[in-house]
């Protein structure tokens, strides 16, 4: 890829194919540093098998990370997009579904910094410095992510944290071609202009509601008694029993070309609160019977979605940006998303079912972080790596299948053993 190829004389320094080879190995590996992607010089094994006789050192990578810029920033993108696209093809459907569909996620999350050295930090919400990461999710894969404050978005303060959204359905739509779609977000994504690209997109959504409340509240309030569902009991989410009822309203945010439907959920604390709050999520009509209840049941799991992204923060340790440079951050964040995509679909295409629900930390210490030792004779190298007794018939399957395609090692995969 020519656009991670920053070089002017490419008969000197490293192939893009090795600094991308150092922070995919660090990751997989524990790393949380450029540091750390220095340190894969002191295993020697894994320089062997790769035929990399030396992996860049920090200064190289950091260097590399800023010179790609905004082309190679663009190429990591469809990278990143084009695994997700095979990994979700080689994959068993019943791992990737939930109720028969291919789910997506968009969300921005807030990666605090310290410090007023980082290109397009702002102050957040809660008043802390950080950086805003706006990523599509599809299925278990994270597909698109772009760091910071949206440059192209001055005019918004840099606050809009669904600036990226219309551009990443577009770019990330052949995802899920072909399958049964539905898209997860949260009230940074309710402007009406948001509603009706992902309405476009997706054959079923639900988004969050709760920034321009005041029409629908009326409108809600305005509904009959008689129209309203059975009060039911619930655990509200302070861990209170309120009574629920559940109903239907349609109203045209600025922005959308018709009305959207809104389910709505009316609840009182059932300790003897006088007067009813309101709770709404848009969504696309369907064919056939819908309730308002599965709406929000079925929206409830927008929580695992982002679970699983605090999973990705936390295993690969990807809270720390490395750079000044925002660019260099991006470039960074979505070698991050790689790698994880990689072990997931480690995980989804080649594990039994009984260890699917494990997380990336999990993979990282029972697969990736395996003892090896080199030992040359003759004219011959032999790696050892020692597996738990009980993963070894899975190694065996593995190899088989893999080890054939290595460049540096497929050969001898063919040869007689012994």
């Amino acid at each position: 890829m020519r656009a991670l190829d920053p070089r002017q004389d490419r008969s000197k320094g490293y192939e893009p194919m090795v600094y991308v080879a150092a922070f995919i190995f660090s990751f997989c590996s524990g790393g949380r540093s450029l540091a750390d992607c220095e340190r894969l010089n002191d295993d020697e094994a894994l320089k062997a098998m790769l035929g990399i006789k030396k992996f860049p050192d920090q200064s190289a990578l950091g260097e590399w990370l800023r010179q790609i810029g905004a082309e190679g920033v663009a190429g990591l993108r469809g990278l990143l997009r084009g695994f997700a696209g095979w990994a979700l093809a080689e994959a068993q459907r019943q791992r990737l579904t939930h109720a028969g569909q291919l789910e997506s996620f968009f969300d921005d999350t807030q990666i605090e910094v310290e410090g007023k050295c980082f290109e397009g930090a702002r102050v957040n919400y809660e008043g802390n410095l950080a950086l805003g990461w706006q990523t599509l999710w599809v299925g278990p894969f994270l597909a698109d992510g772009i760091l910071g404050s949206p440059v192209d978005h001055k005019e918004e303060g840099g606050k809009d944290v669904s600036a990226h959204l219309p551009a990443m359905l577009k770019a990330n739509a052949f995802l899920w071609e072909g399958w049964s779609s539905y898209l997860y977000a949260d009230s940074g994504s309710s402007a009406g202009k948001y509603l009706e690209a992902i309405d476009e997109s997706f054959g079923a959504w639900s988004v969050s509601y709760n920034k321009w409340t005041s029409p629908l509240e009326a409108a809600a309030s305005a509904l009959p008694e008689s129209s309203w569902s059975a009060v039911k009991l619930e655990k509200w989410r302070n861990g209170t029993l309120h009574q629920a009822q559940y109903q239907w309203v349609r109203h045209q945010p600025e922005g959308c070309r018709k009305p959207k439907l809104f389910a709505v959920v009316r609840h009182r604390n059932s300790a003897g609160a006088l007067f009813w709050e309101y709770a709404f999520v848009a969504c696309k009509e369907q064919d056939g019977e819908m309730k308002p209840e599965a709406i929000f049941e079925r929206h409830h799991l927008t929580g695992d979605k982002e679970r699983a992204f605090s999973e990705l923060l936390s295993d690969l340790d990807l809270h720390h940006p490395p750079c000044k440079s925002l660019m260099a951050n991006n470039a960074y964040y979505l070698l991050g998303a790689l790698a994880y995509n990689l072990l997931q679909a480690l995980k989804l295409i080649y594990l039994p079912p009984e260890h699917q629900p494990k997380r990336i930390r999990t993979l990282l210490h029972h697969l990736l972080l395996i003892p090896v030792e080199i030992k040359r004779h003759a004219r011959k190298m032999k790696v050892l790596f020692y597996a738990p007794a009980g993963w070894v018939q899975w190694w065996t399957g593995l190899l088989s299948k893999l080890l054939p395609r290595c460049r540096l090692l497929g050969p001898l995969a063919q040869a007689p053993s012994g």
